[in-house]
């Protein structure tokens, strides 16, 4: 089972609406049997950190992710928010992430009097560096639809599986063993997006 984790804070509906034109069949579920059943998880989200992590402790989601997550090793998704969420900490708040990979999420740093705007927004390039993965069959330029004011900062560069430039280069994409995440809206992203979660679902 491919679950959508709703936490109320994410484009479900249009996440869901592209997995079903893929041909695979997905849940969307805040339901913590529902994460222990999964195959697969995408986790979606729009917002703040510290609401986010918030709600995934008032569902009492964590134990059951990181269950699946970091012992089982199931594949799991994280998109925009839900990338951030990964790290250890955000400089948008004062709340623990999920700390599963070795990186910090913080504001993008621009020259305050550059053309330049925060949030970044719009659509931008995403560079596969080495091994593609999520990339697979979308040629060298893969352009994604973008709205964020954080980003990664990832302490490890082996985690990052692409690179963006908006004023300077941040990771806007993440794969740490079974983990895997988009700074961008995949959903939002027309034929390059639809062949990411085509590349992510069809993993063995």
């Amino acid at each position: 089972m491919i679950l959508i984790i709703d936490i109320g804070m994410g484009n479900i509906g249009s996440i869901l609406n592209m997995i079903k034109y893929l041909n695979f069949t997905a849940n969307i579920s805040r339901n913590k049997e529902d994460i222990l059943s999964a195959e697969k998880i995408i986790l979606p989200g729009v917002g703040s950190f510290d609401n986010a992590m918030k709600r995934l402790h008032e569902y009492d989601l964590i134990s059951a992710l990181n269950e699946q997550v970091i012992h089982k090793r199931k594949p799991i998704l994280g998109i925009c928010l839900g990338i951030q969420l990964f790290a250890r900490k955000s400089e948008e708040g004062k709340e623990k992430g999920l700390g599963w990979l070795d990186a910090e999420t913080i504001r993008f740093k621009l020259d305050s009097e550059g053309s330049l705007k925060v949030p970044h927004m719009g659509w931008n390039t995403a560079l596969p560096i080495d091994n593609p993965v999520l990339f697979k069959g979308m040629g060298l330029e893969p352009k994604f639809y973008f709205v964020h004011s954080y980003h990664l900062q990832c302490n490890d560069p082996t985690d990052i599986l692409s690179v963006t430039h908006y004023g300077y280069d941040f990771p806007s994409s993440i794969k740490h063993d079974n983990i895997y995440g988009v700074q961008f809206h995949p959903e939002k992203s027309h034929k390059f997006g639809k062949k990411l979660f085509y590349n992510f679902l069809e993993m063995v």
